[in-house]
């Protein structure tokens, strides 16, 4: 599908299951089975139009072309093209990425949401404040409507599909309600791109990479210069980068395990860095994806396997999936990284455990804590130069296991008060 393919609606993953996989609603074709092939970050759908009459929409430079009346509209893959009365002065998320969105903006004063559940690893050292005391949308096994009701911001930037997808109370009827009553959605699940109702509604090449998504974010919250700002800082850190990767293609291979992981009971669930979705944006960008070690291997449901099949593909290290948020709220910590947790957790099981001494990483004490999922601009900045630091330590410097965004002033691959200055909004 061109980019110029522009959809303006956004059916529901119930759509797709009503019509049997049909294409619906104005062109997104469903039936796309299988993982993506490609290290390439997923390509947005559609471009955006120019003004009209009546509303205001997003322009070809990423700005708000403002109607009269204060009205403007963004157009993003699934929720098509949104009208927003004026710029929203609060907004509640489900995902930590869309949270980082808006906290790089300058804007967490905006944020109604408790998904921060990491700050003091990331935000607490740039002195960001912020406020998560907001009711979990999560509740009892879904999402009630009666809790975005009580969250009533001005728009919700969360995918509709998701909620659908997540919660079988929800059906269009009560997306519509809550739109109605409440304020719009706009948002796109596009951490993780797996799910059959992601590959029949096209998001492996509809939906917006991190970056694409955080464009259209700051159109919504009028924030353009501040947009331009992490842009030009990403190109500079990709860049620098790049240009100091090795060149003779020697890359330790890579066994990537969520932290959902128990080594303690020999279950492991294996993630694949040629996935889809801004989680495995870091091992994309540092071209990390033919390292990987489980690549082609057979796994159970969700990825679970075991230490012989570890065993069987022995990688050089194993990386823990959001391994650096052990210390978390989730793990029951204060947000700081907690290294005696993530030994007890992660380590000390596979040291004791017959087979798993066995393996390499564990031989060489190559069991590490890798980046979280969740990351908009500001905490993938962090989480490019540790996975940088963790794969090429003898370019960019080892990693300190103790506390491992802790890197030494002259070996920082990006300026920490150029970020404070972007959120700050001193430009």
């Amino acid at each position: 599908m061109s980019d110029d393919d522009t959809d303006t609606t956004a059916p529901s993953r119930r759509d797709y299951v009503k019509y049997g996989g049909a294409v619906v609603g104005g062109g997104l074709l469903a039936g796309c089975a299988g993982r993506s092939k490609s290290g390439s970050t997923p390509d947005s759908n559609g471009t955006e139009t120019g003004s009209t009459n009546e509303t205001g929409s997003s322009t070809d430079d990423g700005s708000a072309d403002t109607a009269e009346d204060g009205s403007y509209s963004v157009e993003m893959f699934p929720v098509g093209e949104v009208e927003f009365e004026s710029v929203p002065e609060a907004v509640t998320t489900y995902n930590m990425g869309w949270a980082d969105m808006v906290v790089s903006l300058g804007q967490a004063d905006k944020l109604q949401t408790n998904r921060l559940s990491a700050p003091t690893l990331f935000y607490d050292r740039l002195d960001i404040d912020y406020d998560n005391d907001w009711p979990p949308l999560w509740q009892d096994g879904g999402i009630p409507k009666e809790v975005l009701y009580e969250h009533d911001p001005d728009a919700f930037l969360i995918d509709p599909n998701l909620i659908q997808a997540w919660d079988d109370n929800w059906d269009d009827s009560d997306v519509e309600e809550i739109e109605s009553n409440v304020g719009p959605f706009f948002g796109c699940h596009n951490r993780r791109i797996r799910s059959d109702w992601q590959q029949e509604m096209g998001y492996p090449e509809r939906a917006p990479s991190m970056l694409e998504a955080f464009e259209k974010v700051g159109t919504v919250l009028d924030e353009r210069a501040r947009t331009e700002a992490w842009l030009d800082l990403h190109e500079d850190l990709q860049s620098e980068v790049e240009s100091r990767l090795p060149d003779d293609g020697e890359t330790p291979s890579i066994g990537l395990i969520n932290s959902g992981s128990s080594p303690e009971n020999g279950e492991f669930y294996a993630l694949y860095l040629e996935d889809n979705g801004y989680e495995m944006k870091p091992y994309r960008d540092l071209g990390l994806v033919d390292a990987d070690a489980f690549a082609g291997v057979e796994t159970g449901q969700y990825g679970k396997t075991d230490y012989e099949t570890l065993l069987e593909v022995d990688p050089d290290v194993i990386v823990v999936h959001w391994g650096v948020t052990t210390g978390s709220v989730t793990f029951g910590g204060d947000g700081a990284f907690d290294a005696e947790r993530f030994r007890e957790k992660f380590v000390a099981p596979m040291e004791n455990d017959e087979v798993g001494s066995q393996l390499t990483a564990v031989e060489e004490g190559r069991v590490v804590p890798g980046p979280t999922a969740e990351q908009g601009p500001l905490v993938n900045a962090f989480q490019t130069e540790l996975t940088a630091r963790l794969f090429y330590p003898e370019e960019f410097g080892e990693v300190d296991t103790e506390a491992p965004l802790d890197v030494p002033e002259g070996e920082r691959l990006f300026d920490r008060q150029r970020v404070r200055d972007i959120v700050n909004g001193d430009i």
